[in-house]
C-alpha cells in the first residue's frame, strides 16, 4: 500500500519535503538513484538554498518526492557543508551516484542545471549534502 504524504509526515514529524532536480524528469531519476543506493548526496547553489524554508539540518529528516510530488523515501542529512562549484572533488561527484560519476560529467550537468536557474558561475558556492537512506515507501 502506498503511503500519503500525511501518512510519511506523521512517522516523521518535522521532517521536510523535497522533489530533487528542476522537472518532473529529473525528480524521478533521482529519487530512484537515491532507492537504488547509488545517490547519497546532493548540492545546491548556496543563493538559493537559503532561499529554502525549512533548511535541511544534521540529523534531520527529508521525505524525497518524485515527478508527480508523491512520496518515494525518506532520507537523513549526515553533512553539510560549504564549497564552490570549481572545488567539487571526484569523490563528491561520486556520492552524488550521477550518469557515468565523474567529475567531469558532473561538471557538465550541474553547469547545465545551474544555468538554468540563472545562477552558474564557476566559482559559485553550493551547499554539499550528504545522506543516508532510511526507508523506501
Amino acid at each position: 500500500m502506498t503511503m500519503t504524504l500525511e501518512q510519511v509526515k506523521e512517522r516523521y514529524p518535522g521532517a521536510i519535503t523535497d522533489a530533487f532536480g528542476d522537472s518532473p524528469a529529473l525528480a524521478d531519476e533521482l529519487a530512484t538513484l537515491i532507492i537504488a543506493g547509488k545517490k547519497v548526496a546532493t548540492c545546491g547553489a548556496l543563493q538559493s538554498w537559503q532561499e529554502q524554508d525549512p533548511l535541511p539540518q544534521p540529523g534531520g529528516y527529508t521525505i524525497v518526492l518524485n515527478g508527480e510530488q508523491k512520496p518515494v523515501c525518506v532520507i537523513r542529512t549526515t553533512g553539510l557543508f560549504l564549497t564552490r562549484f570549481d572545488r567539487v572533488t571526484p569523490e563528491m561527484a561520486m556520492l552524488e551516484g550521477e550518469g557515468d560519476l565523474s567529475l567531469d560529467h558532473w561538471r557538465q550537468e550541474h553547469q547545465r542545471y545551474f544555468q538554468r536557474g540563472g545562477y552558474f558561475h564557476a566559482e559559485m558556492e553550493l551547499i554539499f549534502e550528504t545522506f543516508q537512506l532510511v526507508e523506501v515507501l
